[in-house]
């Protein structure tokens, strides 16, 4: 049940307690891929699972920015500080609880927030409020999972698939043109670099031209398969805390 749709009598009379947060992200992908990507990507993976999924399950409203500040030379994208994304996810989830919502998976859709996500959850695990769980989609496609750079092939294809009217397809060849090969300035294992307008032209990392429309049918297809089995884990787990050793 999409929380945005619902009426609370609606959502009173569910007999569930797992629900699923989409977290994503409002900034640059490329002169080529919108600013929402991480936000339509995260949408559209746990939207796919849930339909394939067999249980009732809560989806709540995206969370549209997130820890992006790497990003900021890039104008239209927006960040807010890992404290108040901590703080802001937790509660929501909290909210969720309240209302008996105790087990949650967060479907994430960019890269700066995992730490923070995992974090989150640790948080809300060990006190009890709820069973929170981080799912990175691009961590869970296979061998495709290598390819993930910024605005690359992979945010590329999966946009290409689920919203392809926002893909400008008359500027991938400047964005290729201008892409980095890898994230980062790396010396002695250690990355130099903060910001990604310090290795990257234009923004994007890795060759967006490598993300094709059937690709991108193919990672939804593995990103939702993948959910779809943490949620039947997530329900039936048992989530008391192991006892002092």
């Amino acid at each position: 049940m999409d929380l945005s749709e619902a009426t609370w009598t609606e959502v009173r009379d569910l007999e569930t307690d797992l629900a699923v947060v989409p977290v994503g992200s409002t900034e640059q992908h490329g002169p080529h891929a919108p600013l929402g990507t991480d936000v339509l990507t995260a949408e559209a993976v746990a939207d796919a699972a849930l339909e394939e999924f067999d249980r009732e399950v809560v989806r709540a409203p995206v969370v549209p920015v997130g820890i992006a500040e790497e990003h900021r030379q890039f104008p239209g994208t927006m960040w807010v500080s890992p404290d108040t994304f901590r703080s802001y996810v937790r509660e929501s989830v909290e909210s969720l609880a309240h209302h008996g919502f105790d087990r949650v998976v967060l479907v994430n859709g960019h890269g700066g927030n995992v730490d923070a996500l995992r974090e989150i959850g640790g948080r809300l695990t060990r006190s009890g409020e709820a069973y929170a769980v981080p799912f990175t989609w691009f961590q869970a496609v296979g061998d495709h999972s290598s390819d993930m750079g910024h605005g690359g092939p992979l945010e590329t294809a999966l946009v290409r698939h689920v919203a392809p009217e926002l893909v400008r397809e008359d500027r991938l060849e400047d964005a290729r043109a201008g892409a980095a090969d890898g994230w980062g300035e790396w010396v002695s294992h250690a990355n130099l670099a903060y910001d990604s307008a310090e290795f990257t032209d234009n923004g994007v990392v890795g060759d967006p031209t490598d993300g094709d429309e059937r690709r991108g049918e193919e990672l939804l297809e593995l990103a939702a398969a993948a959910l779809v089995r943490l949620l039947e884990t997530v329900a039936e787990r048992d989530v008391s805390r192991p006892e002092r050793r």
